[in-house]
């Protein structure tokens, strides 16, 4: 959540990021209504325990009439104690609720729009010219046929459709794709974690995935416990409640989680294949920095993607991300897209977010400074590898004509020396 001393001092700094959101502008107004209402609720409680506890100490010195009038005024500020009691924790309620409706503040620099309205920051990598070598590239499903890779007709003979099964060199792709990740995040300084598939409210909460994103996740009902769709979620909530001291920071985490969407709202959309699924493994990169080392972090964080990628001779391109098309609790989101030959077109494979101090306000994650006293500190997120996505990138950008795959020089140690995966035997 933001500050509300920021609302209340520059309630049009806010009301232009909710309108960059494409969000309603009028929550601002309601949200300063509600949190003038607590304050001065707040306040009047105060005032009022305050002449309560001066009569409590003057009743048993006074007599006679005095003494009956004091226990006249006694009985009224009771009742007028629970009244503004009342008063005050409905206006804060109403305040938090609110509050928790409020996207992060936009950086002024995202490039303001809808979903197509992003800024191309570069180009890397090199797209093949298929019709030069002579040859129609394959889709992934094509490829995965061939190589017994993936079963999407039996996935969703067990579980539905966008649900698959990775098999043969397909599992081991994935086996090999999440070590070669966590290998290079381990050598950059993260500390892999496995995480909780499941959390509990708040978490998802405080990272802001019940807000916009709801409609995508899953909840158990019975057990008011949610599957996360991104390992953020349980790496986020990881010190919930804790003041961390400031020369600890930053604090970096890779955490390998299975991730659970409902993608809905994507009917029609990446039916066929592993594209888009409801179930899929990431390995995905999280920060906790002081808030002045934020922006740099960022960087930082996409640096990392752009060596991953980079390290699977993948093209791809990098774009800052419009307003409209940001996570509720993001400032800034920067995405890298893979060429995909089948398609034509640069997709999604990776993403990074600046939160600021969105989710640790929600989550009351602290950092204690010598100068900055107790303060909320900074979170990033960043998807280093989406297992799916990655392999669909892979085995499309890397065939041969034959229906083989060279494998990346990365992932061959983890593949036992294989440099090429080869197609089966009908």
């Amino acid at each position: 959540m933001i500050d509300l001393r920021l609302l209340r001092e520059d309630p049009d700094r806010v009301r232009v990021s909710q309108r960059a959101r494409g969000e309603d502008v009028g929550l601002v107004d309601a949200l300063l209504s509600a949190d003038e209402r607590r304050r001065a609720s707040g306040s009047r409680f105060d005032a009022l325990r305050a002449e309560q506890k001066q009569l409590g100490k003057r009743i048993p010195r006074a007599e006679g009439d005095e003494k009956g009038e004091l226990l006249r005024r006694a009985g009224e500020l009771a009742s007028e104690v629970k009244a503004a009691d009342a008063e005050r924790d409905e206006a804060a309620d109403e305040t938090q609720r609110l509050l928790l409706q409020l996207g992060n503040l936009v950086h002024p620099d995202v490039p303001v729009g809808g979903e197509e309205d992003f800024a191309v920051l570069e180009t890397l990598g090199t797209v093949r010219d298929f019709g030069a070598e002579g040859f129609a590239p394959r889709d992934h499903l094509e490829l995965g046929a061939l190589l017994g890779a993936i079963d999407t007709e039996r996935g969703a003979k067990v579980s539905g459709s966008r649900f698959y099964y990775l098999t043969g060199v397909g599992a081991l792709l994935e086996l090999a794709l999440v070590n070669a990740a966590v290998a290079q995040a381990t050598e950059a300084g993260f500390v892999p974690m496995l995480t909780p598939a499941l959390v509990k409210p708040r978490a998802m909460e405080g990272t802001g995935f019940l807000g916009q994103a709801a409609q995508d996740v899953y909840h158990l009902e019975k057990d008011d416990l949610y599957l996360v769709g991104t390992s953020e979620v349980a790496l986020a909530g990881y010190h919930m409640d804790e003041i961390l001291d400031e020369a600890r920071l930053p604090l970096r985490y890779a955490g390998l989680s299975p991730c659970f969407r409902r993608e809905a709202g994507s009917h029609g959309k990446d039916t066929r294949g592993i594209f888009r699924v409801h179930q899929f493994d990431k390995v995905e990169m999280f920060s906790y920095v002081a808030p002045g080392d934020a922006e740099a972090e960022l960087d930082r964080l996409l640096a990392w993607e752009k060596q991953w990628l980079t390290s699977l001779g993948l093209p791809f391109r990098v774009i800052d991300v419009a307003s409209g098309d940001l996570g509720a609790s993001a400032q800034r989101k920067f995405d890298c897209e893979a060429w995909i030959p089948s398609q034509g077109k640069y997709r999604e494979l990776t993403s990074t977010s600046n939160c600021g101090e969105f989710q640790a306000r929600r989550l009351a994650v602290r950092m204690r400074g010598k100068e900055t006293g107790v303060r909320p500190l900074a979170t990033l997120n960043g998807t280093l590898c989406a297992v799916p996505r990655t392999i669909v990138a892979l085995l499309e950008n890397h065939q041969n004509e034959d229906g083989s795959v060279t494998v990346p020089n990365v992932l061959r140690p983890y593949l036992g020396g294989r440099e090429k995966l080869a197609p089966v035997a009908a």
